[in-house]
């Protein structure tokens, strides 16, 4: 008998243990327990499945966090440290045996998870989405308090809680934008890069009240979000209106990476499949959030399709993330003691507006708004709207396109550089390199003007023709210019050199020494040694154009008495 009962006790250890280090239908956790990114237990469960604690796929490692269940995404609600870098799969998350939620690295580094002073016995992931650290029957320490883009179905915020948006919907570390609940009753989104200014405000719940008790934005299972206060009736700001036809509903509230807070109800279909309802928004527009399109550039576009341009003379700081604001391309100009409007150009932009703190107003004209902008040194932008010409210093910030703005905004920017100036060795080397060109080609003219009047003269080579002969001694002239020796059958000295001889005969009227016996017509043998002797001048200038040639040839222009052309001896 004592042997069973201490064997008895023995087992009721071991599943004391088990218990213990697992957990149990309802969802707890005990000490002891731990989760890795890449063990079959990487999460810890609500009891009905539909939320879930532990590591989750970001970057190129893991973050912890909580999440809704549902395909093809889950939809993450909760990031713990939300700021620092993602993990390796090394990385482990325990709920120690002293009490604390660590998360683990792979260098042996041990983070809190849940900050507290006091000692935890146990933990649940609940149904509502909370995860909650336990000593006794009394909370501790639950995720609520700590609200990151989200909050759910019975989670509130208070005086000086805040939202802040992610990155993405795929990166959840800190965003662009924050929603605060403030001390005067408003609940109030804003730009994370901006003092928090009414100026900077792009959205509020317009709940202001006198007494410094404030509000809290309350949100309830049947999907409403409003006000409440114990000395006002609660102000109600949006409300689900989607049927989901008895089937199972989860809320959620998110301020979304575009800056827009938002109610989602998320229909369970079965256990893998939900879809997903936009219930409320509280812009429709992103292009009115301020700073969705960051310094030096504007918002263009309508609903969800809003792009982000860059103002004439800027140029973006990523490409790749065109929200995140442009940058000027050109040097900070310096007032140099110059006129500011001989270095710029202005371009202009219709129907665009922007943060207006203008250092100076002008009662100027449209047209010379842009021109007091380009004459002053300290002036990157001129607005002129309501007859009043403004003038701004970069950067500038929330800007926006819109066709109903009647505006004009005049961009001082560089000028386009013109091509430099040719230099004086280029010029005189362009000058050669004509003049070079042009006595290449005056000479071949030349030269195929003596080519076509010795062509001329051999095609009347033939006896039958009445030119034959003389063009056979104007083409022996023009050999003989080019030759240092040829055998000619001559008389004298004198007729070696034969243009010398032929022009000696034309001035003398002796021409018939040229044909000798043979019968010719005389003034046919005038005009052919005329334009031969035309022709084989020396000086270029005295040659007459093709044109003029085959005109003379044809006997329709008349031809002028050749040059005298001077005789010269060549020796052997």
């Amino acid at each position: 008998m004592a042997v069973v009962s201490g064997l008895l006790l023995l087992m009721l250890s071991i599943l004391f243990v088990e218990a213990r280090t697992q957990p149990n239908q309802f969802g707890e956790i005990h000490l002891g327990s731990q989760l890795s990114p890449i063990s079959n237990l990487h999460s810890w469960q609500s009891p009905s499945g539909n939320f879930a604690f532990g590591f989750y796929s970001q970057g190129n490692g893991f973050a912890v966090g909580i999440w809704m269940m549902g395909q093809p995404n889950n939809t993450v609600v909760w990031t713990a440290n939300r700021d620092d870098e993602p993990v390796s799969f090394n990385a482990t998350i325990h709920l120690s045996e002293e009490g604390k939620l660590l998360l683990r690295t792979e260098q042996g580094n041990e983070n809190l998870i849940a900050n507290v002073s006091e000692i935890a016995a146990s933990a649940s992931m609940l149904d509502s989405g909370n995860f909650v650290l336990y000593n006794g029957s009394s909370v501790i320490w639950q995720s609520f308090d700590y609200p990151t883009d989200t909050i759910l179905v019975g989670q509130n915020l208070t005086y000086s809680d805040k939202l802040v948006s992610s990155v993405s919907s795929s990166n959840h570390s800190s965003g662009r934008f924050f929603l605060a609940m403030q001390a005067d009753g408003n609940l109030v989104a804003y730009p994370t890069n901006s003092a928090g200014l009414s100026v900077d405000a792009y959205w509020a719940s317009n709940t202001y009240q006198d007494s410094k008790k404030g509000l809290s934005l309350y949100f309830n299972h049947q999907g409403f979000l409003f006000m409440d206060t114990v000395s006002k009736k609660p102000v109600l700001l949006a409300r689900s209106s989607y049927s989901c036809n008895n089937k199972t509903t989860i809320f959620r509230a998110t301020l979304d990476a575009d800056g827009i807070f938002r109610l989602y109800s998320h229909c369970l279909e079965n256990k893998t499949s939900r879809s997903v309802h936009i219930e409320w928004s509280a812009l429709n527009n992103q292009c009115d959030v301020q700073g969705f399109c960051d310094f030096n550039s504007y918002c263009s576009g309508m609903g969800a399709n809003a792009d982000c341009s860059c103002y004439p003379g800027f140029a973006f700081n990523d490409p790749s993330e065109k929200f995140s604001g442009c940058y000027k391309n050109v040097p900070k100009s310096f007032c140099t003691g110059t006129k500011e409007g001989q270095m710029y150009d202005v371009i202009t932009v219709e129907n665009i507006l922007f943060e207006r703190y203008p250092y100076s107003v002008l009662d100027e004209k449209k047209e010379n708004c842009g021109l007091s902008c380009l004459e002053d040194c300290l002036c990157d932008v001129a607005l002129y709207k309501n007859e009043r010409c403004e003038k701004y210093t970069a950067p500038i910030r929330y800007g926006k396109k819109d066709i109903n703005e009647s505006s004009i905004a005049f961009f001082k920017v560089k000028p386009t550089p013109a091509a430099p100036p040719m230099s004086l060795t280029i010029i005189i080397e362009s000058k050669k390199s004509l003049l070079l060109f042009l006595a290449i080609a005056f000479g071949s003219v030349t030269f195929l003007c003596f080519v076509i009047a010795i062509s001329t003269f051999c095609v009347y080579r033939d006896r039958a023709y009445l030119y034959e002969k003389l063009s056979g001694i104007i083409s022996l002239a023009g050999e003989f210019t080019l030759r240092s020796s040829i055998k000619v059958d001559v008389s004298t000295p004198d007729e070696m050199n034969l243009p010398s001889w032929a022009y000696q005969c034309f001035a003398a009227g002796q021409l018939d020494k040229l044909v000798k016996d043979e019968d010719i017509e005389f003034e046919s043998l005038e005009r052919m040694v005329k334009i031969g002797l035309l022709c084989v001048q020396h000086d270029p200038a005295s040659r007459p154009c093709i044109k003029n040639v085959i005109l003379m040839l044809e006997g329709s222009d008349d031809i002028p008495a050749p040059p005298a052309i001077a005789p010269f001896r060549i020796t052997a």
